[in-house]
């Protein structure tokens, strides 16, 4: 009798997705690919690369030490056909497998290409349901049916109701469902966040690490001092680490940022979230459990749920949702190119030098980097929304389209016009002054809103509110904003044109800022 193919993308790193657990061990294959087609349509992260590359050679140890026959394809093997669909064909006909079983991506463009698999291979293809999330994308586009905006937190209060998540008599526990207020506190430099979880790279990933040294020398970022995890276990001891030492006082902290220190008290989940090696209903469980023993108070346990089972399942539904659309949306009509110092940090700016360098050594910046620092400045910059997408998916070694198009064309953006936020996410110097001390090393001064010394977010968030008030007036959540630009004296808002400009022409050029 004739078996089933069963193909686990290097994102499915999960032993309980039907895919798996429906296979029937003695004649069934299970196939992982590293191909050339995933691995280059983007040049990842060196780092990102590595990671999933040894995630990979351990989950597929772990299937196979628990009696599943596993087909494993290393990128550098001579005959690798250098695309998944190359190696399902190459399996089928060599292993006279009669089907395909698989889970469905996390990408528009390899759920597209797979819809069209049965046909060029003459032979049925089962794509399942992602399991991993709480949401389905019909359940997502059913309640997103007939309402005049999509908003996450009215999303999240559905997924709070029908999870009983943080919930008490039917209603939100602490009577409220959001503590955000809470959650904005700056960091004290007397307050010394714990060191993250690092583990010793093994000969797996050893083998790895000097594979990509060779393969993708001229991909972005560093590959040396490789600590993350990359099985399950390692995983756990992450989770398990981050629910003791960090998430108490992850709520207070979350937005901050510090010089040199790209870790602070957040979790570093979303690596092993996105690609399987931790399930988001056993790390929101954990996190639950912290509030109810009394061991993390319930502003940093709802602020971290929140964006998992508000926000990372809000963006996903939405993904599915407008996409192909989101990918070409342009709101503003921004053409610039990206600025060479994206990809080497060398600038006068210190935020954005610390978190170009922070992304640039270890594939990772938190949300508050990539939204207020990076994203802050590629909007008010008007770069191409097609160049900083493909940045941001590239860099991270937890992005993945699905995560990363809403958040960088929604939520960074507002390519999209307002789909997903209620508003531009600007801010001038004077936000990354509070919540940082990257201004204390800067090479401008934040108390300068004009001329050659001062802070360049001063003077282009006022220039992009002058320049789109056309499209942004009429928001009811920018109304103070405008009241201020309003008062402001002409030929300061001349003056702000002018300084806006001059930088803008600066970055067009690649000169030195």
């Amino acid at each position: 009798m004739s078996g089933t193919l069963r193909l686990i993308l290097g994102d499915q790193l999960t032993d309980d997705l039907p895919a798996i657990t429906d296979a029937v061990k003695s004649r069934d294959i299970i196939l992982l690919a590293e191909v050339r087609e995933e691995a280059t349509y983007v040049k990842h992260h060196k780092k990102k690369i590595a990671f999933l590359f040894s995630a990979m050679r351990h989950f597929a140890q772990e299937l196979q030490s628990q009696g599943y026959t596993v087909r494993y394809r290393y990128y550098d093997d001579k005959d690798n056909q250098g695309s998944l669909l190359g190696e399902v064909k190459r399996a089928l006909d060599e292993l006279k497998l009669d089907n395909v079983v698989t889970t469905a991506p996390g990408e528009y463009r390899l759920m597209k290409s797979m819809q069209q698999w049965e046909h060029q291979l003459g032979k049925p293809v089962t794509i399942n349901q992602d399991t991993r999330f709480y949401a389905t994308p019909t359940e997502f586009s059913e309640w997103a049916e007939g309402r005049k905006s999509l908003r996450m937190e009215f999303f999240y209060r559905e997924m709070r109701k029908k999870t009983g998540i943080l919930m008490q008599d039917g209603g939100p526990i602490g009577g409220q469902w959001n503590f955000d207020a809470k959650n904005r506190e700056s960091l004290p430099a007397s307050v010394q966040p714990p060191s993250p979880s690092m583990f010793e790279p093994d000969d797996i990933t050893l083998e790895v690490i000097e594979l990509v040294k060779t393969e993708f020398s001229d991909h972005f970022g560093d590959i040396d001092e490789f600590h993350y995890a990359v099985t399950r276990q390692q995983a756990l001891e992450v989770l398990n680490t981050f629910i003791d030492e960090r998430l108490p006082d992850f709520g207070r902290y979350q937005d901050a940022m510090r010089n040199n220190a790209p870790w602070l008290f957040h979790s570093h989940l979303s690596f092993y979230i996105n690609c399987g090696l931790l399930s988001p209903q056993e790390v929101v469980e954990q996190a639950e459990l912290a509030y109810h023993s009394g061991s993390a108070p319930l502003n940093s346990v709802e602020g971290f749920i929140r964006q998992i089972l508000g926000w990372r399942e809000f963006v996903r539904g939405f993904y599915w949702h407008y996409m192909p659309g989101l990918q070409s949306d342009n709101y503003f009509g921004a053409t610039r190119n990206l600025p060479e110092f994206f990809w080497d940090g060398y600038t006068n700016m210190n935020c954005m030098r610390q978190c170009i360098t922070d992304t640039k050594n270890h594939a990772y910046a938190h949300h508050i980097q990539r939204l207020m620092v990076l994203g802050n400045f590629s909007l008010l910059c008007e770069l191409s929304p097609e160049q900083v997408q493909q940045w941001y998916l590239l860099v991270y070694a937890d992005a993945y389209e699905w995560v990363e198009l809403p958040n960088v064309a929604g939520m960074i953006l507002f390519a999209d016009g307002g789909n997903l936020a209620s508003k531009p996410y600007v801010a001038s110097g004077s936000y990354i002054n509070k919540m940082s001390d990257y201004c204390k090393n800067c090479g401008y001064s934040v108390s300068k809103k004009t001329g050659e010394k001062a802070c360049p977010f001063n003077y282009l968030y006022w220039r992009f509110l002058d320049a789109h008030q056309d499209k942004l007036r009429k928001n009811p959540r920018m109304g103070l904003v405008y009241k201020s630009y309003d008062r402001m004296d002409a030929q300061k808002i001349e003056t702000m044109r002018s300084d806006g400009q001059k930088f803008l022409t600066k970055i067009t050029n690649n000169e030195e800022v």
